[in-house]
C-alpha cells in the first residue's frame, strides 16, 4: 500500500488531521529515525486534539452566546462591583452543573450580567457540556410560534435538553399566565437534571411579583423549582467616577439591553 493510498483512506474515513500529520511525517527525513510506536502516538494525539477542538467549536456555535469572547479571566473585580471572586472561581469549575444547581446573577443594566453568564457558559463548553443561551423574550416567542405551528414539543426539548441553559433578561417584564405556564413546564422538566443561569435586573425577592404574585396560580410553583440551593451573584451598581462597566470595558453599547 502506497503512502498516498493510506492518506486517501484516512481522508475517506474523515481522519483529516491524522492524514495531514501522516503526510508531514512522510515528508520529514528526521522522522525516519523515530520509532514506529512514537510516530503512531504522535499521529493519534494530533487527531484526538483536532476532534476535541472541533467538538468545542460546535458546542460554542450551538450555544449561540451573546458574547463569545467572555472570559472568567477578564472579569472586572472593581471594588464598587462587590463581586465574590472565590465564588466566581468556584462556579467557573462547573461543579454546580454536576450538582444540578442553578445560578442567579442579578444587577442593574450594564453591570455585566450577560458577560458573566456567557463566561460561565463558555467554561461549561470547555468541559464539553451542552449549553444554550437565550433571552427570555425570545424563548417565549419561540414557544408561541411553535405552538401555532404544531412543533411545541420539539421546541421545548431544544431548551430542556442542554445541561446548562442561560436565561437572559429573566422577568424583565411581568409575565401573563400563559407564558408563566410555559416557564413552569420548562423548569419542571429541567429540575434536578440540569442547571440554569438566570440573569435579572430584579433580585430573587422581586420575582414573585413579576410572575404574577398573588394573582398567579403557579408563581410559587415556579420559584419552588429553581430557588433551592441556588448560587447567588449580585453585581452592585458601580460608581462611574471609580469603576467602568463590562460593556465599557469591551466596547459594547450601554444602551443595548443585557
Amino acid at each position: 500500500m502506497t503512502n498516498q493510498s493510506t492518506i486517501n483512506k484516512l481522508i475517506e474515513m474523515r481522519l483529516t488531521a491524522l492524514a495531514d500529520a501522516f503526510r508531514n511525517q512522510m515528508n520529514d527525513p528526521k522522522m525516519k529515525d523515530v520509532p514506529f510506536d512514537d510516530r503512531l502516538g504522535m499521529l493519534v494525539d494530533i487527531e484526538y486534539t483536532s476532534r476535541k477542538n472541533n467538538r468545542l467549536r460546535r458546542l460554542i456555535r450551538k450555544a449561540e452566546f451573546e458574547q463569545t469572547d467572555a472570559s472568567v479571566m477578564e472579569i472586572n473585580y472593581s471594588s464598587g462591583r462587590k463581586l465574590n471572586k472565590s465564588l466566581i472561581q468556584r462556579l467557573a469549575t462547573c461543579e454546580y452543573i454536576t450538582e444540578h444547581r442553578n445560578i442567579f446573577i442579578t444587577g442593574a443594566t450594564g453591570g455585566g450580567k450577560s458577560y458573566l453568564a456567557c463566561a460561565f457558559g463558555l467554561e461549561a463548553c470547555k468541559q464539553y457540556y451542552t449549553v444554550k443561551y437565550v433571552r427570555l423574550p425570545d424563548l417565549l416567542l419561540d414557544l408561541e410560534i411553535a405552538r401555532s405551528e404544531g412543533s411545541y414539543k420539539k421546541t421545548m426539548e431544544k431548551y430542556t435538553k442542554p445541561m446548562l441553559l442561560i436565561l437572559d433578561e429573566w422577568l424583565l417584564l411581568k409575565l401573563p399566565e400563559s407564558e408563566s405556564k410555559d416557564i413552569f413546564e420548562l423548569l419542571h422538566k429541567r429540575r434536578k437534571k440540569s442547571s440554569t443561569i438566570f440573569c435579572s435586573q430584579f433580585r430573587q425577592e422581586g420575582w414573585y411579583e413579576q410572575l404574577g404574585g398573588d394573582n398567579s396560580t403557579i408563581a410559587d410553583a415556579i420559584l419552588d423549582r429553581i430557588v433551592h440551593d441556588a448560587y447567588k451573584v449580585n453585581i452592585e451598581s458601580i460608581d462611574p467616577s471609580k469603576d467602568i462597566s463590562m460593556r465599557e470595558v469591551y466596547g459594547l453599547d450601554k444602551n443595548l439591553s443585557e
